[in-house]
């Protein structure tokens, strides 16, 4: 079969598509033919060791296919031909990967996998961050943070589902317009958030930020919140944070910071099967639009890199192991 390798690290260039051995199931674990896998962030930081990976290592961790073989003490609702998804499946970006029993969720009816794949990492994330993170209340202004990315648009639909109201930060107008598509009450520009945030609420401040930006905007966020206002910082797109001086906190009026992490969100299969379908579910109702910004064949995984990390595309972008032909048909 075929699949994407980083045999040292660096950038975009450094990924391969490699000829490789099929991979056999173990005692818990299922081989899936990969229909779509997920493009996320953290990829780039690990193809370019940001965070620490030793090569060579497959690409990609996340995505949604047809159940080819299973080992034992798998369930039957993980069978052969089952459409499943998982957030946690290092080398995703291949025909066929090898995923834990305990990582993959079965798919409902009314999903597909293109779906599926594109709300396992970042759905997921979405729903804990409003959910569990800062538990979003009934009329709650919260800022969120690169609205228009794959976390941002469904982040901003689930803290209207829940009540709240969204300030979003986008960087161009097309990207503004997709924010209030999906819900956002306000757009603002990244430049003098805080202050307009501040405006937007008579002057009291935003109960929560959700900043997966980083170095660019969190020092800022800080700002924008009201008194005892939570700041989630759960990502680095611009670059790691400073350090903080907790002092400040108590300055601006006893904030809490957090820095989440899927993982600890969803550390027991209960808690994975619960988030996961509350997120499927509302895809499958038509509660959750999903937006795929972009459709990749195997062979251009490096431009699928290049692009997330440019900026240059809004919603979720996928990989299609199929080749390029059925990639091409749903190209965004």
């Amino acid at each position: 079969m075929r699949a994407a390798s980083v045999q040292r690290t660096g950038g975009p260039e450094v990924l391969e598509v490699r000829d490789v051995p099929d991979p056999h199931p173990g005692p818990g674990q299922l081989v899936v033919e990969v229909d779509a896998a997920g493009v996320n962030f953290i990829d780039t930081y690990q193809r370019s060791g940001v965070y620490p990976v030793q090569p060579p290592f497959g690409v990609g961790l996340e995505g949604a296919g047809r159940v080819v073989e299973v080992g034992d003490g798998v369930g039957e609702d993980l069978g052969p031909g089952r459409l499943v998804a998982w957030k946690q499946a290092p080398g995703s970006c291949a025909e066929r990967v090898l995923v834990e029993a305990a990582e993959a969720v079965p798919v409902p009816d009314g999903v597909d996998a293109e779906t599926a794949a594109a709300l396992m990492l970042q759905g997921l994330t979405a729903q804990y961050l409003c959910s569990a993170t800062y538990a979003v209340r009934p009329g709650d202004a919260v800022v969120v943070h690169a609205a228009a990315g794959g976390v941002g648009l469904l982040l901003t639909q689930m803290v209207v589902l829940r009540g709240g109201r969204v300030l979003a930060t986008t960087s161009t107008p097309e990207k503004a317009e997709l924010a209030r598509a999906a819900g956002a009450d306000e757009v603002l520009a990244y430049e003098g958030f805080a202050a307009r945030a501040r405006e937007l609420t008579d002057g009291e401040g935003v109960a929560a930020v959700f900043d997966g930006v980083g170095r660019a905007t969190f020092a800022e966020g800080l700002d924008a919140l009201r008194p005892r206002g939570v700041m989630v910082l759960f990502g680095g797109a611009s670059g790691q944070v400073e350090p903080l001086d907790v002092q400040d906190l108590n300055a601006k009026g006893s904030l809490y910071v957090t820095r989440p992490s899927l993982a600890a969100y969803t550390r027991t299969r209960a808690e994975l099967e619960e988030r996961a379908e509350q997120v499927l579910g509302w895809a499958a109702t038509g509660a959750l639009d999903v937006r795929v910004g972009g459709r990749y064949d195997l062979d251009d995984v490096a431009r699928a890199h290049e692009d997330l990390e440019a900026r240059r595309t809004t919603g979720k972008l996928l990989v299609l192991p199929g080749g390029p032909a059925e990639a091409e048909l749903g190209r965004s």
